[in-house]
């Protein structure tokens, strides 16, 4: 499995949202994807740390999750070829709104 892969799975990806906020256990993260239980959120987990998107460090008997940033490089590689597109949309879109804004001022 690619990195791609991993995160076309929904519940992959709102793990990374969790860890996006900063490190959390086991425990916390089940208790971000409520219907899902504890072994399949450590399958998920597993997945995540297999394409290199999560770490994971042992305290005590609890293990902390942490987002490895790093490894999100490959798919923002990826979505770079696509930025110029947002760019041009988001410059069109602030233009016409401002024309808008303008309009509507006028009496």
């Amino acid at each position: 499995m690619d990195v791609f892969e991993a995160v076309a799975e929904p519940h992959r990806r709102a793990l990374l949202d969790a860890l996006a906020d900063g490190e959390c256990t086991a425990g916390d993260l089940v208790a971000t994807l409520p219907g899902l239980t504890q072994p399949t959120v450590s399958r998920h987990l597993r997945v995540l740390r297999e394409v290199g998107l999560v770490e994971v460090r042992a305290d005590a008997q609890r293990r902390i999750y942490a987002l490895r940033a790093d490894g999100l490089v490959e798919i923002d590689t990826w979505i770079e070829q696509y930025r110029k597109h947002w760019t041009a949309h988001l410059d069109a879109l602030e233009k016409h709104l401002a024309a808008k804004h303008g309009e509507r001022k006028q009496p």
